[in-house]
């Protein structure tokens, strides 16, 4: 059976896809979008946390993990988090034996049918409100074969089946996963390859592929847009957007703007955030923004 590193599963959502929704959400990202609001879902494997408000100062974590560096204000001094595997027997002795519960892990090991009967538990909410169960990230298909395996399952059951991707992924992972799916939300995050490489660590020539791809075989594709102040939020922008999703079959996107929700995380593994004070933006700040995708024949929508 397969597993895969979960790192959270949120009941009742609504804004994951049609209905009431659950969210799986699996560690692993082949992008390092320097806005990202989960930072925890980047790397596959789990990862130590460190809560400054819960710790003490007592340093039980620093004598659980002789060796390791410490990090930290003199009053707060603490291992390191960002030099000690979470699956070690050091950070299980650090995170049991921390009196203030400072440090946690992000992400664990499942099954498939573990997770499985997890989102059935909810199955009566995805009958009456034409919901069902969303793979989100990180990037899901990094464990294409955990998302077959679960989708497959999952589409046995009657369950309506989504994912929140990048479609950063070999056209073949992408096909035999989106394969399984009622929806597909797809980020689009810059129009240009250059500047997408700059902001995300990755060209959105594969990106662009294969939305066109899962578009044409006919699979309900939402397309999301995070618009971040500075990156690819001029009317300019919205207008070679339009452009991009016009050559793919589009006529919709979602666009999502920049929030600072996610900040704190950062702190938790210690790491900077390059949006630090960045202020959140509205609806209402990105109307001419909106109105250019209007203009140019798209739905666009908060």
């Amino acid at each position: 059976m397969q597993t895969a590193t979960v790192f959270n599963v949120q009941k009742f959502s609504l804004d994951d896809g049609p209905g009431i929704r659950t969210v799986v959400f699996l560690k692993g990202c082949p992008l390092r979008c320097y806005w990202c609001s989960n930072p925890e879902s980047q790397a596959r494997a789990p990862q130590l946390e460190w809560n400054e408000k819960n710790c003490v100062g007592c340093r039980a974590c620093l004598a659980a993990c002789p060796g390791a560096p410490a990090a930290g204000p003199e009053e707060k001094r603490h291992v390191d988090v960002r030099a000690v595997s979470a699956d070690s027997p050091e950070a299980e002795a650090a995170v049991a034996g921390c009196p203030g519960r400072a440090l946690t892990v992000a992400g664990r090991t499942r099954t498939v049918e573990d997770v499985f009967e997890e989102c059935m538990q909810d199955e009566p909410f995805y009958l009456q409100s034409g919901g069902g169960v969303t793979l989100s990230g990180g990037e899901p298909l990094t464990w294409p074969d955990f998302c077959v395996e679960l989708l497959t399952r999952l589409r046995e059951a009657g369950v309506d089946t989504n994912v929140e991707t990048t479609a950063h992924v070999a056209p073949e992972v992408f096909d035999s996963v989106t394969a399984l799916l009622d929806h597909a939300y797809i980020d689009m995050k810059h129009w240009d390859a250059t500047a997408h490489r700059e902001g995300t660590g990755v060209e959105n020539d594969l990106i662009l592929t294969n939305t066109r791809r899962a578009i044409e075989r006919g699979l309900d594709v939402l397309v999301r847009t995070p618009v971040i102040p500075g990156f690819n939020d001029s009317t300019e922008d919205a207008r070679r957007f339009a452009e991009r999703l016009h050559e793919m079959g589009a006529s919709r996107v979602q666009l999502l703007p920049f929030h600072n929700f996610g900040e704190s995380k950062y702190d938790l593994l210690g790491r900077d955030y390059r949006l630090h004070g960045k202020v959140t933006l509205h609806p209402e700040d990105l109307e001419e923004f909106r109105q250019a995708y209007v203009d140019a024949g798209i739905d666009a929508f908060f």
